[in-house]
């Protein structure tokens, strides 16, 4: 019999023919409400309501346009029309999609044809025979009826019927046990990876450095190989753990640009709340996040908030401070820049108060001409109402400092004392406020010092200095530790 054929332009024409009994398709069209939450980590949770036409006993259903990124093993399906009546017995999630490279992979061993256009414009069969190769083994060879062998013919190839497995969109194959006959309100809920979310934070510093605006920003990546239309979507900030059996989930990298800032937002879309020990934010209204997108929406607003700009010396810097030591000229000798570090308070009385997510704040500040400069950026973690989110934005530039151990002693076999003088030097025509951090070791005490200090804990301690325009201030002091 000879073999009917079709082009690959017409693939989905040559679909499988139907198994013993034909499913019941439900598709993305009949998804009547869609619900999003993206989490940081990469993935998210999809909830689904269709109506499925269903009989009673056992059932077969194509559940297309499930996300490409799906984890089946996460999936729950209920019924909303009739709770305990609809059983998955068995689930498949066919993800072997439609494509040229595909037909003729599963076309290898059977007869193909290639046909051209002629001069009068009709078409005709050039070649005809079968293929042993397809593109993905290095190129298309097919042998002829007559016994010849030809290597990546010219022409449009048809391919015949093929057997089932492909599908046009990656689908769940569902046994269902129905109780009760009839349509059914169902929804579906699965984890999907290939989407998240994060948040940048844009300041801009007042004149007087005194005050600062802020304005936030969700950015939602959607790479899970599915557009969800008319979406109900919701944040989950928060540290969300997820046990993995091989590979961890690969965190989105993105690359810091000191672009200019965006204008600033409309009121903000999200409504947070406490919700487990994270936060959710909930967007107001309907947004469809199609596949392959970015897309930013408004997260805050905050005008006129309070901010306090710190110059910190501190050789050994903490954990919001990650910047290389510079070694002086000698072993006893540490020469430092210091850190410009800004102070917020995220707190009702500063204009501000909402749990903050986790993300990257770019500072700029106008310069005498009105162009807004950027003069830094940080990260933040999660930061809680009534915190003080900290950014170290960079370096100064006129104002250096330099730390020297003067004197080290042996007091006894578990007992040693130090004394540190710390230089501070401002070439500024203004003031420099600066606090210089030390970390003495050990059990210790201090025995003398030469400037006012306040100890933060065990470990730290804090001078805040004063130095005069073009000027240095210096402070000497002793400590004794024990171990």
């Amino acid at each position: 019999m000879k073999p009917s054929f079709c082009t690959l332009a017409a693939l989905l024409v040559c679909a499988a023919p139907l198994a013993a009994q034909e499913p019941v398709v439900s598709g993305p069209e009949a998804t009547r409400g869609v619900s999003l939450t993206v989490y940081n980590g990469n993935f998210g949770v999809v909830r689904e309501q269709r109506s499925i036409p269903l009989r009673a006993g056992r059932n077969l259903v194509r559940y297309e346009g499930v996300a490409q990124h799906i984890d089946p093993t996460s999936l729950a399906i209920r019924s909303l029309t009739a709770p305990g009546a609809v059983g998955v017995r068995e689930q498949n999630y066919q993800f072997d999609l439609v494509s040229p490279a595909a037909l003729l992979e599963r076309s290898v061993g059977k007869t193909v044809r290639y046909t051209a256009v002629g001069p009068d414009g009709a078409r005709r069969v050039v070649l005809e025979g079968t293929l042993l190769s397809a593109p993905s083994s290095g190129g298309v060879v097919v042998r002829t009826a007559d016994g010849r062998i030809v290597l990546n013919p010219e022409g449009t190839i048809e391919v015949g019927d093929l057997t089932g497995g492909l599908v046009s969109r990656p689908s769940l194959l569902w046994t269902l046990d129905v109780a009760q006959p009839g349509e059914h309100d169902t929804q579906v809920s699965y984890i999907t990876g290939g989407i998240t979310w994060k948040a940048d934070y844009v300041a801009v510093v007042r004149e007087d450095e005194t005050r600062v605006d802020l304005t936030g920003w969700v950015t939602l990546d959607n790479r899970s190989g599915a557009t969800y239309r008319d979406a109900r979507l919701q944040l989950m900030a928060g540290d969300v753990r997820r046990v993995q059996d091989v590979v961890a989930l690969e965190e989105m990298v993105v690359t810091a640009r000191a672009a200019a800032p965006p204008p600033p937002p409309p009121a903000p879309a999200f409504a947070q709340e406490a919700f487990f020990e994270y936060h959710l934010y909930t967007l107001d209204g309907a947004t469809t996040v199609a596949n392959n997108e970015t897309k930013q929406m408004s997260l805050l607003s905050a005008a006129d908030v309070g901010v306090s700009r710190r110059l910190v010396f501190d050789v050994a810097a903490p954990w919001w401070m990650h910047r290389p030591r510079r070694p002086g000229d000698g072993t006893s000798t540490v020469g430092d820049k210091l850190g410009i570090v800004l102070e917020v308070r995220n707190s009702r009385e500063n204009r501000m108060g909402m749990p903050l997510p986790r993300g990257r704040v770019r500072v700029y500040k106008g310069d005498r001409t009105g162009n807004l400069q950027f003069v830094g950026e940080d990260r933040v973690d999660h930061t809680p109402r009534d915190e003080t989110v900290r950014l170290y934005v960079g370096d100064a530039f006129d104002v250096v400092g330099e730390r020297r151990v003067m004197d080290e002693r042996a007091i006894s076999n578990r007992e040693r004392e130090q004394t540190v003088q710390v230089t501070i030097r401002n070439h500024k025509d203004t003031v420099a406020q600066v606090a210089v951090v030390e970390h003495p070791q050990g059990a210790w005490e201090m025995v003398r010092s030469s400037q006012r200090y306040e100890k933060k804990d065990a470990t730290t301690v804090e001078f805040p200095l004063s130095v005069p325009r073009g000027g240095e201030a210096v402070v000497t002091y002793t400590y004794r530790w024990r171990w």
